[in-house]
């Protein structure tokens, strides 16, 4: 009889990883239950999505329902270094970070990682829903998930081979109607525990008021102009706006107005009609590349600019320099410097990186 590979499952209390831990078990590996304890400030600590007390005790009532070891993880002074400090200071100096990524590379599969092979795991096994796909030649490629509702490869596209090689989705196949119905049948108490979308070090508050108390320097009043210069108004700090935004500007105009560009040289809020928020390149910096070998340049690739974005069409083409040039079939609304975009090619996502301002 083949004995299976010891997995630890990173749990977080909430159906996913749940599910994803008694698939697990079920198909008779030996699992080991793991949940990390996150940075939350002083006082919010109740609110922190990811790692609240109650949480952490569905997450281990759920352990022992499958009877499997359970252990938490403290990640609270990497988790601020490698995630919160470079989210503040991604804003403060004018772009919208991407603080999931940040946490997947250095924490997730970083410092989990590290811990799950400390007890001769195999494997990491995650409540994502993405799947893998493992080539004749050893090569690992990350695919879409088959709900295209809850596709999650965006947010993985940080990983490499090694950690794709070491890694589990469980859920890959399921979507969530599945999911929750799995929990029911494995009685599992958070079968009917809602999602979260917010980010969880803010617990439930506005990154306006969280960047007002980490970052003091971001309220930095300024010049709101159009797109010809004129003078409209005055900002509270470029921090507190993004690219596409539209309410909170505190003008009025005969026509909606919406955030185009933040002009950090000058200390400059640009805001325009919505007709002039689409661009039809973009440039990338620090690409992921997943298999380790940039695509061939160029090449026609799916492009995903946002979380929720909807892929679209273009040529992309590593620089010279080591960038990456975007020029999409059509434009598009709302590139956002900070956030990622992620390369595909059909259900193969190929990688990504940071959106950066043309040069």
């Amino acid at each position: 009889m083949t004995v299976k590979p010891r997995v630890v499952v990173a749990m977080s209390g909430g159906v996913d990883s749940s599910v994803a831990a008694a698939l697990l078990v079920e198909a008779g590996y030996p699992v080991i239950g793991m949940m990390l304890r996150l940075w939350s400030e002083p006082g919010t600590q109740d609110s922190n999505r990811c790692c609240t007390p109650e949480a952490m005790a569905q997450a281990r009532r759920v352990a022992s329902i499958l009877k499997i070891p359970f252990y938490g993880v403290d990640a609270r002074e990497p988790f601020h270094q490698k995630v919160v400090q470079p989210f503040i200071e991604g804003y403060t100096h004018g772009i919208t970070p991407n603080p999931c990524a940040f946490c997947n590379r250095s924490i997730r599969w970083g410092l989990l990682l590290e811990q799950a092979k400390s007890l001769g795991a195999e494997f990491m096994a995650t409540g994502h829903y993405a799947r893998t796909h493992r080539l004749p030649s050893g090569l690992v490629q990350l695919m879409h998930a088959a709900d295209a509702q809850k596709d999650q490869t965006y947010i993985l596209h940080v990983l490499n081979q090694e950690q794709l090689r070491q890694t589990l989705f469980p859920l890959g196949e399921l979507t969530k109607p599945e999911v929750r119905q799995l929990a029911r049948r494995h009685s599992l108490p958070v079968a009917e525990r809602l999602d979260s979308q917010d980010l969880c070090f803010l617990a439930g508050g506005e990154v306006k008021t969280f960047l007002a108390r980490h970052s003091p320097e971001a309220q930095n009043p300024g010049e709101i102009i159009d797109p010809s210069g004129k003078l409209l108004g005055e900002h509270q700090g470029l921090a507190f706006y993004t690219i596409g935004q539209r309410k909170g500007l505190g003008l009025r105009s005969q026509e909606p107005l919406y955030v185009l560009d933040k002009q950090v040289e000058t200390n400059t809020l640009v805001v325009g009609p919505q007709s002039a928020l689409g661009s039809q390149q973009l440039h990338v910096r620090d690409v992921n590349w997943i298999s380790g070998v940039p695509a061939a340049r160029p090449a026609r690739l799916q492009v995903k600019i946002r979380y929720k974005a909807v892929e679209a069409w273009g040529m992309v083409q590593t620089l010279d320099d080591g960038c990456t040039y975007v020029l999409f079939d059509q434009p598009q609304r709302g590139i956002t410097p900070g956030q990622a975009a992620v390369f595909y090619e059909g259900d193969i996502c190929l990688g990504g990186g940071a959106i950066t301002k043309e040069m």
